[in-house]
């Protein structure tokens, strides 16, 4: 990979780090109480569209494959794996931070949660799928990956990337809640990191994003 230029490794970065923040500040600002379905797809298309944006650029620009931003074919140990994950972050993880949340008098992810009140829930469905998916590939897969060659440490990537997710959720769900992102993001990266398989890591987030906002209505 080191035949690669950085130009197109800087881009794809930006991208993948500031896409998904920006989206989201833009569209909780023009949101309408009216249309909020009509609001939260243009935000999820805009997603969909900076993740083509980003694939485009490791495929077209820099000439890699899938595989080189974590994406390869799935198998039944990624499915096991995600579910294991997604098992400890629904049942230990989540209600250890919201007892510590609760502790400190903090409304905890309820924020986030009122302004996806007015959404159905076939929506929230098929959105956590989509965005579950993409920041996957975006956080997990193209920057770790793309920081990896540019620090020569996956380990310095990850932690940039972690960091870079959780202030990437604070629109949504503000300050407090976004720093347990921190620690369940930081799971996942290490868990990248050590078997390389983002299957498993879309699979846990996904599964517990559902959980946690789908279900828990």
């Amino acid at each position: 990979m080191r035949s690669v230029p950085v130009l197109p490794i800087t881009i794809g970065l930006l991208l993948a780090f500031g896409g998904p923040p920006l989206v989201a500040s833009v569209t909780l600002r023009l949101a309408d109480p009216k249309y909020p379905l009509a609001s939260a797809f243009v935000g999820l298309t805009a997603l969909v569209v900076l993740v083509i944006a980003v694939i485009g650029v490791a495929l077209l620009w820099e000439r890699r494959s899938l595989s080189s931003i974590g994406l390869r074919r799935p198998t039944w140990r990624s499915l096991l794996w995600g579910l294991g994950l997604a098992a400890f972050f629904v049942l230990v993880f989540g209600p250890l931070i919201d007892l510590i949340f609760a502790r400190v008098g903090h409304g905890g992810f309820e924020v986030g949660r009122s302004r996806l009140a007015g959404l159905p829930a076939w929506y929230l469905t098929i959105a956590i799928v989509v965005v579950g998916t993409i920041e996957e590939i975006l956080y997990r897969g193209y920057a770790i990956e793309r920081l990896a060659w540019l620090s020569g440490s996956y380990w310095v990537a990850g932690t940039v990337s972690v960091a870079a997710s959780a202030l990437a959720h604070v629109p949504m769900w503000g300050w407090l809640a976004s720093s347990s992102f921190v620690i369940s993001g930081g799971a996942l990266t290490a868990f990248y990191v050590w078997r390389r398989d983002l299957s498993a890591t879309i699979v846990a987030h996904v599964v517990t994003d559902l959980v946690g906002i789908v279900l828990a209505r």
